[in-house]
């Protein structure tokens, strides 16, 4: 059966899009129901985190191994691939045994983080330049609003078949979108010749290990002790030769050299912080609804409640994502970080100060919505036209990236400060929710203040008269 490469770029997208909202969906659909799963699999709370931290984990090496493959052997390519790992890990852990089958089936799913960056690059390779920002705005909004999305949906499938489910649905939707992919998705015009630096990748999953196992488990080992201070040292060594590999790399996994760019390092830094506020309500807010009112400050929530009580976050992260590249006409990308970083910051400082009534709750992750919406879809518009045509891959992916790194400390962090708040129970305390919140404030003010050095783009040379419904050329920033 051939392939079709006449396809059109609508198509081209609907079908990337289909692939990048099937991926986002897997960073979220399991968060809510970690309790139920750790109940049927047997296993302590210790492990069963690690079903989200080791997704976490892959998708951070993934994402730029995967992109600088991408650059590569095709675009095209590299998005079958990664879509047959997310099909071959829902497979495996649909049908895990025991939570360490379950905890390698996340691993092989987290491969699918190519489908960002490489999405992102087929868009700027196939579509006209002035489409191009509208519709990696759009795109970045699909992204952000499947991570939602996969809360809610989380309760019903859970409630109406069993866990399992989360995996055996997600499967026949990604084995459905590659068959498409195989058939629409044109090759990739661009490619880069060069090798991927396993090395350095291998440096990197090094480092990132010793980072996130210490911060997990630190309230266990204890902040101070020997093994803690020790792997944490490990940590340091590993990303100190990662470091120094990458710069005197020819072709390095990410490239220090672009990172130079003030756009570039700025919105990268930004991705990082954001990426641990982000990930953190994500992960923790559907927690906090399901609490027991016995506590006295939880609501007793169901999972599909839970999910049904973050429809207002869903719901603003979908329209001012979509809204992203056309609102780049009045506001621009550079403004539309400022505002979504500064909304995001007063959502999680209420969720933080009153959490106590569910309207509260919803307001606060409504607003939260409306931030990450703007800052998703505008973050991934600066790094597009910052850098070269065919940097595009490596540079979205390592954007990306960044940002999962970012949630993956953001949730190591918060995971260890609410478990060091327990009560007789065993179950979270107020406090440690505050706490929490209070940290992903924090993140979220210092992405503020980061973006405030993020460079504004380039105006056009020549107005564009004729031609009033164009969205700006993607010109370099100034650097």
């Amino acid at each position: 059966m051939p392939r079709l490469y006449q396809s059109s770029p609508r198509t081209t997208f609907a079908v990337l899009a289909a692939a990048a909202a099937a991926f986002s969906l897997m960073q979220s659909l399991v968060t809510p129901v970690l309790p139920t799963i750790q109940q049927d699999l047997h296993t302590s709370t210790s492990t069963i985190t690690w079903v989200l931290t080791a997704w976490l984990l892959s998708a951070s090496v993934a994402t730029p191994l995967m992109g600088r493959i991408a650059d590569l052997t095709g675009k095209d390519r590299a998005l079958l691939v990664a879509l047959a790992a997310i099909a071959l890990g829902c497979l495996l852990a649909a049908i895990a045994p025991n939570a360490t089958v379950l905890i390698i089936a996340r691993i092989v799913q987290g491969l699918g983080g190519a489908i960002f960056p490489v999405s992102f690059g087929i868009v700027r390779d196939e579509f006209p330049p002035q489409r191009v920002t509208s519709a990696i705005g759009v795109l970045a909004a699909v992204i952000a609003t499947g991570g939602g999305l996969g809360i809610v949906l989380a309760g019903p499938i859970v409630g109406a078949l069993d866990w399992r489910w989360l995996f055996w649905l997600p499967m026949i939707a990604v084995i459905a979108v590659g068959l498409a992919a195989w058939r629409l998705v044109p090759k990739s015009p661009v490619r880069t010749p060069g090798r991927v630096n396993w090395f350095s990748a291998g440096l990197l999953s090094g480092w990132l290990v010793a980072l996130l196992l210490p911060l997990s488990k630190a309230n266990a080992w204890g902040w101070t002790a020997g093994r803690t201070l020790g792997i944490f040292a490990v940590a340091v060594v590993l990303f100190a030769a990662w470091l120094v590999t990458e710069l005197r790399s020819a072709e390095p996994l990410i490239d220090m050299r672009m990172m130079r760019l003030p756009a570039v390092w700025t919105a990268n830094l930004v991705a990082l912080l954001f990426g641990a506020a982000m990930f953190g309500v994500f992960a923790f807010l559907p927690q906090l609804l399901q609490i027991p009112r016995s506590t006295g400050f939880g609501f007793g929530a169901s999972v599909t409640t839970a999910g049904l009580l973050m429809l207002p976050l869903l719901a603003t992260m979908a329209i001012f994502g979509s809204l992203s590249g056309p609102l780049t006409r009045w506001l621009s990308s550079k403004a539309q970080l400022l505002w979504g970083a500064g909304l995001s910051t007063l959502a999680t400082l209420s969720l933080a100060l009153r959490h106590g009534e569910q309207w509260e709750v919803s307001v606060a992750s409504g607003v939260f919505g409306i931030g990450l919406g703007l800052v998703y879809s505008s973050l991934v518009n600066l790094i597009v036209q910052s850098v070269p045509r065919h940097q595009t891959g490596v540079a979205s992916g390592m954007n990306t990236n960044i940002r999962t790194i970012g949630a993956s400390i953001g949730t190591a962090v918060v995971s260890s400060i609410i478990t060091g708040h327990l009560d007789p129970q065993g179950l979270p305390t107020d406090s440690g929710y505050t706490a929490a919140f209070l940290v992903l404030t924090g993140a979220a003010a210092a992405a503020f203040l980061v973006a405030l050095l993020v460079p504004a783009a380039r105006k056009a040379t020549r107005k564009r008269e004729s031609r009033p419904e164009t969205l700006p050329d993607l010109s370099p920033v100034e650097v």
